[in-house]
């Protein structure tokens, strides 16, 4: 049997082979990877050297030319499918084929249960999918080709939901762990029947991600890169959305805290070099002077020593601030070495203090997690209340600001429609050196439905924290010098 195309494929570099690569650079910076000239030129070194007969040589040399971070490498490899296809088209079964009959991928895609038993032989012989032959990545082809293709308002397009949920993942993950359970006989020990688990959970994750790469490979011919770009490449770490990370991204985003942090501290020590020029000192300049006549042609400065602020932080850790403020908190930790000393608390409708959980060996993802569970951060009915919190703050604690701290204040804004306790926060912010809120919600919602953020705005300044790329920005134009 064999499957038609529905239209010819479109050209896939029509620049040629030096355009194509600068296009693909582009999308790259498009999605905030920073390549530069240098890296571009390396690129086409490496494709000059390497060649397009194999295509995984290919995606390694091109990330070692243009990938700075390893935490960039998911969406280069997205990205890399999508400019560099495995195939154009469906991926046929030709008539002719001798053994077409007889291969797993000739099966007509209406036997459903033929396949499943196939993809479960398939998956049971091979440990590792990645080095599988093509007979898997054809039947994955015809899966997606008979059972993920749907029409859009834009046309023909796949969904890869539509493919999982014909091919039964749950099912076919059952059945192979007893396939791999078969050998031990009845009683498998602990131990084998664990390391079946995890080999049949990681097999079908495989697949999984397999039938999306097609999925996203056969939309891109129909609808256009454009689209799966907007929709189908996982965004950096540092460009997520707070508000809208999932648990992965959450835990993906903890581990950029590291080079954020030292980033910011090599900034902040260039800045400090540079501001190392002070007030002229006249007693030393007059004295060398004597030696010009009295004239003072070098003039010398005062070496100003600038004295480390303490910082105050206010953090809401509340559900729907949550992640924002532990990241924020990591990013602080990480940066203590900054300041002469950081005091931390944490509130929902009331303060804590929690500086305790974050000491220099403390790990940190414990500590956030404590927060909750072991502070006394609400007494209420657990729904932020800042105006409780400032107010249990400064009852509690009226001499932590003074002229030489700086207070951060960290939340979103929402009082649930109480009392704000804008007079409180003024003395907060007259009580110390420098003040600032940062706001994980988009700027244009700030004063919606129960945000009494125009309210504070009023009152402190109020920067707008999306993502961890803004923070880190944020944070170093507010870092002391």
């Amino acid at each position: 049997m064999a499957f038609r195309r529905t239209r010819p494929p479109q050209p896939l570099a029509p620049h040629g082979i030096p355009g194509h690569l600068v296009e693909f650079v582009e999308a790259l910076r498009g999605q905030g990877i920073s390549v530069g000239p240098s890296e571009t030129v390396d690129a086409g070194r490496v494709m000059s050297v390497l060649g397009l007969l194999n295509r995984e040589q290919l995606r390694e040399g091109i990330a070692c030319a243009v990938l700075r971070r390893p935490d960039h490498r998911e969406t280069y490899d997205a990205m890399f499918d999508l400019w560099f296809p495995a195939a154009l088209g469906a991926k046929t079964v030709l008539d002719d084929d001798e053994d077409a009959e007889d291969s797993p991928e000739g099966l007509p895609p209406e036997d459903v249960d033929a396949m499943r038993q196939a993809l479960l032989d398939l998956l049971e012989n091979n440990e590792d999918l990645a080095n599988l032959d093509e007979r898997l990545q054809r039947m994955i082809a015809q899966i997606v080709e008979a059972h993920g293709r749907y029409n859009s308002s834009r046309g023909p397009s796949y969904s890869s939901y539509q493919a999982l949920k014909a091919m039964n993942l749950d099912d076919l993950e059952g059945r192979l762990l007893a396939g791999l359970l078969a050998p031990y006989g009845d009683e498998p020990t602990p131990t084998q029947e664990q390391i079946a688990k995890a080999m049949a959970a990681q097999r079908i994750n495989q697949l999984r991600r397999m039938v999306e790469a097609e999925t996203k490979r056969r939309t891109a011919e129909q609808l256009g890169r454009d689209h799966v770009q907007m929709y189908g490449v996982p965004q950096l770490a540092e460009n997520v959305e707070f508000l809208r990370a999932s648990g992965e991204q959450l835990r993906q985003m903890q581990r950029v805290v590291k080079p954020l942090a030292r980033t910011l501290a090599t900034r902040l020590a260039a800045r400090r070099r540079r501001s190392r020029r002070g007030e002229i000192d006249m007693r030393k300049t007059l004295r060398k002077s004597m030696s010009t006549g009295g004239v003072p042609i070098d003039v010398v400065l005062k070496k100003p020593h600038p004295a480390r602020p303490e910082l105050v932080v206010l953090c809401d850790v509340s559900g729907s601030v949550a992640g924002f403020s532990h990241f924020t908190l990591m990013l602080v930790h990480a940066l203590r070495q900054q300041f002469s000393r950081v005091r931390v608390f944490a509130f929902i409708d009331t303060t804590d203090e929690v500086t305790e959980l974050f000491g220099p060996d403390a790990d940190l993802a414990v500590a956030v997690q404590r927060i909750t569970r072991e502070a006394g951060v609400y007494t209420r009915d657990g729904h932020s209340d800042y105006g409780h919190a400032f107010s249990s703050f400064m009852n509690t604690w009226p001499n932590v600001l003074s002229p030489r701290s700086s207070l951060l204040v960290l939340g979103d804004g929402r009082n649930n429609y109480r009392n704000p306790e804008l007079e409180l926060l003024a003395h907060m912010v007259n009580s110390s050196r420098h003040a600032h809120w940062l706001n994980p919600e988009p700027r244009h919602l700030w004063g919606s439905g129960d945000s009494a953020v125009p309210r504070y705005q009023d009152v402190i300044t109020m920067h707008e924290c999306r993502s961890a790329k803004q923070l880190a920005s944020v944070i170093d134009a507010l870092l002391p010098v």
